[in-house]
């Protein structure tokens, strides 16, 4: 099997270098000696940002941007007849998927602290990599989303603490070496890949068997498969919640204005800190615990947890508020799934507002078709809402799902729902109808974002 290591100095083209994980990548190859290129099929704000380290990005995939190349790095998404990857294997190329890179990429560190989960690895990624950077713990980090604190979603670091969101699509955590896994729920997801929840729990708890005897595991106790995975573990296993049969847990919770939270941090029903959050919501208490957890055992204070974390902003689109319109607040979150939506919107409820626009962008064919029940519900706390066409990403349009079938189905339970298709058209029918006061908040992990910048730059005077 060939290893990185091996191809050091050397040059690496990486297919979807756009990617949230795969630019990441790119940074940590670059920084670490590695000549990189790469091509996508988009130009982005990632392709730009990396462009601007100096690294060279063909924008549409052929077959010629590989020839020279020493390594070909590919995401999940591309299949084997990409152009690239099929003249790859004609020049005899060596290929590697980017889940087996960033496993190698953490082979031997002692501190290997893994997220995973169905939905807040890149918050709790984030939180970690920012306490434990403010703790002097020097880490290595690859997170999915980018985070201001270190300029980006990568630092290298030491050779002793690498922190990683650990994904589960295609199995892609099977390559890490954790030994410290932080599992913050198992729900319903990627069933293009996973055929029911019970084999996406299988697969957790093959990548849960990859952690030492010495290791810790850190669980969500308040999720009945992350309790039921706790029962299989062979190493230490330290369970945080909103529970008081939880080692971890919050006494005293209150939330301000803005919905952000103050706790006590009680670790086996003792009080060790004092926590103020500066974003929004119980999912984030969750994730301060979870946090809590995983650096103790890393080696931080309870004290400089807290103090690192009530300095903690998200990474971007992350209920992020990118900005005001006419009087109305713009926010965007990465949420793609009914249950990251439902979280996202109950953010937006605990922010001032008169009325919560959610703007959905459905994320691939698969996700709809199987979720689409979930899908329905997902938006009942706002008060309008606008569903654009589904956003593809990786899949083909198959003919038998759309989002007016998702529309009328959210129509029949008495919702006001809108079909925008185009950005165009959302920016239009909210402008028309939108008032003082009102907090719009755009949904997926598509690009729906580029919405909120599309409106910021039409301004007040559209």
């Amino acid at each position: 099997m060939i290893h990185i290591n091996q191809f050091h100095g050397k040059r690496i083209h990486m297919i979807g270098i756009g990617g949230s994980s795969m630019s990441g990548l790119a940074g940590m190859l670059e920084d670490n000696g590695y000549q990189v290129t790469g091509s996508d099929n988009t130009r982005s704000y990632l392709t730009e940002m990396l462009e601007k380290k100096g690294i060279p990005i063909q924008i549409g995939h052929q077959a010629d941007n590989v020839e020279g190349a020493d390594l070909v790095i590919f995401s999940a998404a591309i299949g084997q007849d990409n152009p690239e990857r099929a003249r790859a294997r004609e020049l005899g190329i060596p290929e590697m998927e980017r889940s087996t890179l960033l496993g190698q990429l953490m082979e031997g560190y002692s501190k290997a602290i893994n997220v995973c989960g169905t939905h807040g690895k890149t918050t709790t990624t984030s939180m970690i990599a920012e306490v434990l950077l403010d703790v002097g713990l020097d880490p290595t980090i690859h997170i999915g989303g980018q985070l201001d604190y270190i300029g980006g979603s990568t630092r290298v670091g030491g050779h002793e603490t690498f922190v990683a969101e650990a994904c589960e699509y295609h199995g892609s955590f099977w390559e890490f070496h954790p030994t410290i896994a932080v599992v913050t729920n198992i729900e319903e997801d990627h069933l293009d890949f996973y055929k029911d929840i019970e084999d996406i729990y299988q697969s957790f708890a093959r990548f849960c068997r990859l952690l030492p005897n010495n290791g810790y595991f850190i669980g969500n106790g308040n999720d009945p498969l992350v309790r039921r995975l706790m029962k299989e573990q062979h190493c230490s296993v330290i369970s945080f919640g909103l529970t008081a049969d939880c080692q971890w847990t919050a006494y005293n919770l209150s939330y301000d204005a803005r919905g952000c939270a103050n706790f006590d941090a009680v670790f086996r029903g003792k009080p060790v800190a004092h926590i103020h959050l500066n974003i929004p919501g119980v999912f984030n208490v969750l994730h301060a615990l979870a946090t809590m957890a995983a650096c103790v055992v890393a080696g931080a204070s309870p004290e400089a947890v807290a103090a690192s974390l009530q300095h903690f902003t998200a990474p971007h689109r992350r209920f992020e508020h990118t900005g005001d319109v006419c009087g109305v607040a713009l926010y965007t979150d990465y949420g793609h799934n009914p249950a990251e939506m439902h979280s996202a919107l109950q953010n937006a409820v605990m922010q001032p507002h008169r009325r919560i626009w959610a703007v959905m962008q459905p994320h691939t064919y698969s996700r709809v078709k199987t979720l689409f029940n979930d899908y329905i519900h997902c938006c009942d706390l706002a008060d309008e809402i606008l569903v654009t066409d589904i956003y593809a990403a990786r899949e083909k349009d198959p003919g038998d799902i759309h989002s007016v079938m998702l529309v009328d189905a959210i129509a029949s339970t008495g919702k006001s729902v809108h079909y925008t298709p185009t950005f165009d058209d959302c920016e239009k029918y909210l402008r028309e109808h939108w008032a003082p006061g009102d907090l719009v908040i755009t949904m997926s992990c598509g690009d729906i974002h580029l919405l909120n910048a599309q409106i910021q730059r039409h301004g007040d005077h559209y």
